[in-house]
């Protein structure tokens, strides 16, 4: 008894001297670190408290703190470009911690990820004979990691307060693309001299955030662009259809609408073809759904584009807009590029399709499984064609950058995947409505854009496969909503509303 009233009277004492303990450490750090550095230590901080606390806050920290990475390993080479990956780790551990401490030892795998279960399987066969085993270990625990988030959130979205931790993940996404647009937009018109090889008709500069790079910037601010204007569509067509006025559906749709405009903004920015491209078509893919009649999306479509013709038509269209989207067609065409003269005017295209070439010729050589995972840039120089030297990192083609490192059977279980995504989202769409039937289109919207951009780069770089995970997870909920076993607050089947 006296020993426990002895560690009662010690308790506040040890949590005092901890207090200052944290704070003498918050005093060293604010003298020693710069500005940028300690706030992001600040905010990291506060999300693995958050962590702790609600799981789904570290990956939303991870979200946002991801795509920072290689601007970091730029500013603050160290630790500090891997605290999105960090604080993934601590959000993965607190969610393991909560199901050990309830002893709740069941855990019912969400639906779309035993697909990509039998692709991380075909991923893991690969690296039998790989070209680089470090390498492919890497790329291989970045799919585990898209799984593992697709697992947790989806776990955590089950049970009461669903909706509220909808828009909890719903607004991480958000915050990590409008943290990335706004940085862009700073880069494009705002900050003044640039990157001198990203200027555009010497008076802007194409945006890249913090991914030092503008192709894959435009995949993210893609993606979370189509999720924010579906959710946006979704609830103006709601408020109409119940009889509300297009005033009130706008101001309804004004949260949304914002990030929506900001986000696309920043993917013009970027000035990236393959980003408008992906973008493109996937706002005409979510104009066709969008309608409870589809043959009222189709002719809508088809209207959009008989005016835009006809806009280009009359030259009402800024011209550089038009000379960018001309050279989309240069990626309608394959040839062998041996023996095609370069020029200032086609290096982009020409540099792209040798590297295309090259992934095929490591294709032909392992048909079924590759050269193991992640070992494209390692096996470019024994398979590189003459004029081109540097490997990329990748194909800059996703579907051929699979080929050559995980083979056919690798890229049938990946587009068994997508496709399972793409049907699965489709057939949740008559069963929704409100904003969840907003939220689906545009995770339709958002999954097009990943399709068809990712003929032209490879987008899952600088931790953008933790949102691809995020997008699974929400795919899964809303085909489970779709099916009545989505509970609200209550613990109440939904299926509408």
């Amino acid at each position: 008894m006296v020993r426990l009233d002895w560690a009662r009277s010690l308790a506040p004492r040890a949590w005092m001297l901890g207090l200052a303990l944290v704070g003498l450490l918050m005093g060293l750090l604010v003298a020693r670190l710069p500005l940028a550095t300690l706030a992001l230590a600040v905010v990291s901080v506060g999300l693995v408290v958050g962590a702790a606390m609600e799981p789904l806050v570290g990956i939303g920290g991870a979200l946002v703190l991801g795509p920072l990475r290689a601007w970091l390993e730029i500013r603050a080479p160290g630790v500090m470009p891997y605290v999105g990956q960090v604080v993934l780790v601590l959000a993965l551990t607190a969610w393991l911690v909560r199901r050990m401490l309830a002893r709740d030892v069941q855990l019912r795998l969400p639906l779309l990820l035993g697909p990509l279960l039998a692709f991380l399987g075909v991923a893991l066969l690969s690296l039998w004979r790989p070209v680089d085993i470090w390498h492919g270990f890497l790329e291989l625990a970045k799919w585990v990691q898209v799984a593992l988030v697709m697992l947790v959130v989806a776990d955590r979205l089950e049970g009461g307060w669903s909706d509220q931790r909808v828009c909890l993940v719903v607004g991480a996404l958000g915050a990590a693309g409008l943290l990335q647009a706004l940085i862009g937009l700073w880069q494009f018109g705002l900050r003044g001299e640039g990157v001198a090889q990203f200027v555009i008709r010497g008076r802007f500069y194409r945006a890249y955030g913090t991914f030092q790079q503008p192709n894959p910037f435009a995949g993210l601010l893609g993606m979370m662009g189509a999720v924010f204007v579906g959710l946006a569509a979704g609830i103006i067509v709601e408020q109409w259809r119940t009889g509300g006025s297009l005033l009130s559906a706008a101001q309804a749709a004004l949260p949304v609408a914002i990030p929506a405009s900001l986000l696309l903004a920043g993917l013009g920015a970027s000035w990236s073809r393959g980003g408008w491209m992906g973008l493109g078509v996937a706002l005409l893919v979510m104009v066709v759904l969008l309608p409870r009649r589809p043959l009222w999306g189709v002719a809508l479509v088809g209207a959009l584009l008989v005016g835009g013709v006809v806009l280009y038509t009359l030259g009402r269209l800024p011209a550089a807009v038009v000379e960018r989207l001309v050279g989309f067609f240069a990626y309608a065409r394959f040839e062998d590029v041996r023996g095609v003269g370069i020029t200032d005017a086609n290096f982009a295209v020409i540099e792209r399709m040798a590297h295309w070439q090259a992934a095929l010729y490591m294709w032909r050589d392992r048909f079924w499984l590759g050269l193991g995972i992640g070992g494209y840039e390692a096996a470019y120089p024994a398979y590189r064609l003459i004029n081109w030297p540097l490997a990329l990192g990748h194909a800059h083609n996703f579907y051929l950058n699979l080929l050559a490192e995980v083979g056919v059977l690798g890229l049938g279980a990946y587009l068994v995947w997508i496709g399972l995504i793409f049907v699965r989202l489709l057939q949740a769409l008559p069963l929704c409505a409100g904003w969840r039937r907003g939220l689906a289109i545009g995770l339709v919207g958002a999954w097009t854009h990943l399709a068809v951009h990712s003929m032209v780069d490879h987008l899952l770089v600088n931790n953008v496969h933790l949102h691809v995970g995020v997008m699974a997870a929400l795919s899964a909920w809303v085909i489970s909503c779709a099916a009545g076993c989505c509970p609200d607050g209550n613990g109440k089947g939904l299926v509408k509303g």
